[in-house]
């Protein structure tokens, strides 16, 4: 597998809409880590071009993330939604695609990469398979113990536990709005959850920021950790200048469908707080938005832009791609010596 190849268990975590490029990829990728190309919003040809650049920059192995096709929502849901934010913001049309789902697997299993993962579902064992004949393992994005049985049953290599902690767009199958009333799973108990579950391996995504985070999730279980927060501010990101700054602070964050429709966790803002109870309607709401949120961040308006971030969104350093995977394996070697050095007694 991928993952016992690597020379340091630190994944880069695909963060689609800006944040992720080829130059940061290739930046974990040849300081030992896995990069991670993020191909949501992207079209097929699009990922081309940036899968071609991510080769022109390393030798090393990386993956492609893809989002997995949600259904259309239906107009009533979200339309009441839209022209109430329409009376004080600029919105576009709130419209349905399935992100060129189809085409890029194509492209996918014609120009194969090292690792496909999935969010927001699990591809068909179909569509497994052929990215399997293709050379290509497929990880695929969990939040509970049942999505990880049916991921696994489809075929899935290995999972990407995201535990509650995590930025940006919750990975469940189905963002259903009765599951509210019920605390998404943080990462510890998820992965404490998916080893007796599920028989696969596990790349804990959520919170991790540090050596010490990264120490933690290896010894609940995971084969590696995926960081996404904590690569914002590194030169190679592609990350506006206003979440660079904004996620400096001891800004507290929140989950919220304002943006998008689909549940996601950011900085707590003005917008997220006046919009409490926006539909469940993606990727209809996240189109509609799309004005509004690049007015604001023209304008440097952090109240009415999604600032996606995990909840130790404060640790993220400003520091080279490579050097902040080199410290992490470091510091991440030092901790678990520690705890094994001044906590464990031999009885």
């Amino acid at each position: 597998m991928v993952l016992d190849e690597l020379r340091t268990p630190i994944v880069l975590a695909p963060m689609a809409g800006g944040p992720s490029t080829p130059e940061l990829a290739a930046a974990v990728t040849d300081a030992g880590g896995l990069g991670f190309v993020a191909a949501g919003y992207l079209s097929a040809s699009d990922l081309a071009a940036r899968i071609a650049a991510t080769r022109a920059l390393t030798t090393g192995v990386f993956g492609v993330n893809l989002f997995y096709p949600s259904e259309p929502s239906p107009t009533d849901r979200f339309d009441t939604y839209v022209r109430e934010l329409a009376a004080d913001f600029p919105v576009g049309d709130a419209r349905y695609d399935s992100d060129d789902w189809d085409a890029k697997v194509e492209l996918l299993v014609a120009d194969p990469v090292a690792v496909v993962s999935t969010t927001f579902g699990c591809p068909s064992s179909a569509e497994i398979a052929r990215l399997h004949a293709a050379g290509t393992e497929v990880w695929v994005t969990v939040t509970s113990a049942a999505e990880a049985r049916h991921a696994v049953a489809a075929g899935a290599d290995a999972l990407i536990a995201q535990g509650a902690e995590a930025g940006g767009h919750r990975g469940v199958f189905v963002d259903d709005p009765a599951d509210d009333a019920t605390d998404p799973l943080g990462l510890l108990a998820l992965l404490q959850l998916l080893r007796a579950a599920v028989d696969a391996p596990i790349v804990a995504a959520g919170g991790i920021a540090t050596g010490a985070g990264v120490a933690a999730a290896l010894s609940a279980g995971a084969a590696a950790a995926q960081l996404g927060t904590a690569f914002l501010r590194c030169p190679e990101a592609g990350t506006s200048p206003l979440i660079r700054q904004a996620i400096t602070a001891d800004t507290p964050t929140m989950l919220t469908r304002a943006f998008t429709g689909r549940r996601a966790r950011g900085l707590r803002n003005r917008f997220m707080l006046e919009h409490p109870d926006a539909p469940v309607a993606y990727p209809e709401i996240h189109y509609a938005t799309g004005p509004l949120r690049a007015a604001a961040r023209a304008e440097g308006n952090a109240d009415a832009v999604n600032l996606w971030a995990g909840q130790a969104h404060a640790l993220a350093p400003e520091l080279p791609a490579g050097e902040l995977v080199r410290t992490l394996t470091a510091d991440a070697k030092k901790a678990l010596e520690r705890a094994l050095s001044s906590r464990i007694q031999t009885y």
